[in-house]
């Protein structure tokens, strides 16, 4: 599988990796933020890289291309880290809806304080509660990027389903209409009026003037 390996002074370094070596590499306890050794064919001293990005195969999901950032661990990176929902949320006992309006958040630290993920406890949200950023447990050595006031979770009240009323008809289906009202399909006054004079009537009474 061909990849790039970007250095920290823009330098790019295109390497080939079976792919089963580099899963087996980002499947560890650190996943996707594992710090990565990247000894190139022809050298003996390793960097130190991060996965910047990949590129999966929208059918099979394979691995076909990866880019690999070199980092210093002496340095501070910026990272996007994925929260998880701990626990169930107070609320969802009451019929509320636990929704997660963000799930990952940007972060700064050094490369080795990265955290794989991050943990949000929801247990004690009721119906009407939200959780933003500022309420997310801040780990040493780990700055947060986001606004503080970033929304995280909310818990909502059930959505009720309301059955359209549906209104009396007057009279019952098949019922023929009360004497003396006029039917709906013959309009009102139609059976009072005269009728109109056929063509041929009409033309005798033309004559009969002339």
């Amino acid at each position: 599988m061909p990849g790039v390996l970007y250095g920290n002074g823009g330098t790019a370094h295109p390497f080939c990796i079976e792919e089963r070596q580099l899963r087996r590499a980002l499947t560890g306890d650190h996943g996707l933020h594992a710090i990565l050794d990247v000894v190139l064919e022809g050298q003996q001293k390793a960097h130190h890289a991060v996965v910047k990005d990949y590129q999966l195969d929208p059918t099979r999901a394979q691995l076909l291309h990866i880019d690999l950032h070199e980092v210093r661990l002496d340095q501070t990176i910026q990272s996007n880290v994925v929260i998880e929902l701990v626990g169930e949320a107070a609320g969802q006992k009451e019929g509320g809806v636990l929704s997660q309006i963000h799930r990952e958040v940007r972060v700064e630290a050094l490369p080795m304080e990265v955290p794989d993920h991050l943990e949000l406890d929801v247990s004690e949200m009721v119906i009407g509660d939200s959780l933003r950023l500022s309420d997310l447990k801040l780990q040493d050595g780990v700055q947060f990027l986001d606004d503080p006031d970033m929304v995280l979770a909310t818990v909502s009240p059930p959505t009720k389903m309301e059955e359209p009323e549906v209104e009396a008809v007057e009279g019952e289906e098949g019922e023929e209409g009360v004497e003396g009202e006029p039917s709906e399909e013959q309009p009102e006054g139609a059976a009072d009026a005269p009728a109109e004079p056929s063509a041929d009537a009409a033309g005798e009474e033309q004559n009969v003037e002339g």
